[in-house]
């Protein structure tokens, strides 16, 4: 006899702490494709919204919202996996939310201060002081709830790891607030946050979340997991730290940042490659047939991507004597959208795919939906990422090779830019399915009494009309 599964309900209370995070990340990752659409619109008609919102002001809000919206899920990915891991509620659920509020209309008024040219001006950075202090009062709270919960509870590699990663963030997020007047030293520092964050400390969140949602998803045990996560940390570290000089070539710093920098980027692609063979070799050790298919789609997809994205296309432009050429061109371009897509982006909408059924009070559901949207959405980003890759190749050779002027070399680029803007609205559909998937209605099942009185008056004989 078929059995539906059952509703999904949180293992823990607080654990409910994590749907509003969810939510206001959600949507704010509408805004963030949409601005991106509207700032790709402006290479296809360079007058698109000039008056009203310049392109610096698009591209501003765009990247600001990726990062927003990116913190704000590994803020509610922590409290849905503290829980469970510590075997602890959440040491105060209101301190968690008084922290989203601060978070979100800190970051709200930023975007709202860039529409009116209220703004630092230092790329990825732009936000005024006080929306920085805010940022830092919220993580700093955060840190004590969580940390908090941690101590009083069962210890794991990946809480241990996950609250290692956020810790580790707050403390390089500190950079942000020193601002030197000498360029090539404000440059310097500027890359402790921008660099390290992303491809440093954010792999030990990304690390933790991936070994979370494994052991969730393939019943696989929990020791083998800890290994691979304790090598894949210290393969973050040592090559993420390091790594940071691959973007010290050509501001002022000394030569030995080339050698330095070139040997340890070039090794940043190993954790990615680490993380890509953990996850499919879990999968398939674990067997497990776990009803919710979406999230393990969206985990595995997260690893294969991430490492192409952010390991593959990192590395081809990472080596000095390439980058001299490549540096700031499309190709840029190509590589950063593809690596954050598929290191940080699939793997919040992994956890939230796998956590919202039980946070709504539903079986896994919408699915069909859920991977048609992975698939329009991750096709339409390594789409984008051929055309910038493409594009930038030719950008190199007109611009950097045969010396050609750039206004001239943009000319010949439109093509291109014409393709990366079909790819963002196919990016746009596909973040609107997931919307629709994640937090739209489901449609209703049937409870498991209702299936077996159904499978039981399924060979009944019809009632003839009007017998009643």
């Amino acid at each position: 006899m078929a059995t539906a599964q059952p509703i999904q309900q949180p293992k823990y209370a607080t654990q409910r702490v994590a749907y509003p995070f969810f939510v206001v990340a959600l949507a704010l990752f509408a805004g963030q494709v949409t601005f991106g659409l509207l700032a790709g619109t402006v290479y296809v008609f360079p007058h698109f919204l000039a008056e009203i919102f310049p392109f610096h002001i698009l591209r501003m809000i765009h990247t600001n919202l990726l990062l927003v919206w990116l913190i704000i899920a590994f803020f509610g990915a922590a409290y849905w996996i503290l829980p469970e891991e510590t075997e602890q509620e959440i040491y105060s659920p209101k301190l968690a939310y008084i922290q989203l509020a601060i978070f979100a209309l800190a970051g709200a008024a930023a975007v709202v201060g860039y529409m009116f040219g209220v703004h630092g001006g230092r790329h990825y950075l732009e936000q005024p002081l006080w929306v920085k202090f805010a940022f830092t009062v919220s993580f700093l709270m955060f840190l004590y709830n969580g940390t908090r919960t941690l101590i009083a509870g069962r210890k794991t590699s990946v809480s241990i790891i996950l609250m290692l990663g956020l810790w580790l963030a707050a403390i390089f997020w500190l950079f942000a607030f020193y601002h030197p007047a000498n360029l090539s030293l404000d440059k310097l520092y500027w890359w402790y946050v921008v660099h390290i964050w992303v491809e440093g400390v954010w792999e030990l969140i990304m690390a933790a979340l991936l070994g979370y949602l494994v052991i969730k998803l393939t019943g696989v045990d929990r020791e083998i997991v800890d290994k691979w996560l304790y090598v894949i940390v210290a393969l973050a570290l040592f090559t993420g730290l390091l790594g940071t000089g691959h973007h010290y070539y050509w501001i002022g710093t000394p030569a030995y940042w080339q050698w330095v920098g070139s040997l340890f980027s070039t090794l940043e692609v190993l954790p990615f490659f680490a993380m890509l063979c953990f996850a499919f070799y879990m999968v398939w050790r674990g067997g497990r047939n776990h009803p919710n298919k979406a999230a393990l789609l969206w985990t595995l997809g997260c690893a294969a991507v991430s490492f192409f994205g952010a390991g593959v296309w990192g590395f081809m432009h990472t080596l000095s004597p390439v980058n001299f050429y490549t540096h700031g061109t499309q190709i840029t371009a190509a590589h950063g959208h593809l690596a954050f897509y598929g290191a940080y982006v699939m793997l919040n909408i992994a956890i939230m795919t796998y956590a919202l059924p039980a946070l709504r009070g539903r079986r896994p559901y919408n699915q069909i939906l859920n991977m048609w949207a992975f698939w329009i959405t991750t096709s339409a980003m390594c789409f984008m990422t051929f055309t910038l890759t493409f594009g930038g190749t030719v950008q190199v050779h007109l611009q950097r090779v045969m010396g050609m002027g750039f206004m001239e070399v943009q000319d010949d680029l439109v093509l291109f830019y014409v393709m990366r803007w079909g790819s963002g609205i196919a990016v746009v559909v596909g973040v609107l399915l997931l919307l629709w998937a994640l937090l739209g209605p489901a449609r209703r099942e049937p409870e498991p009494g209702d299936l077996a009185a159904h499978e039981r008056n399924a060979g009944a004989e019809p009632e003839p009309v009007g017998a009643r």
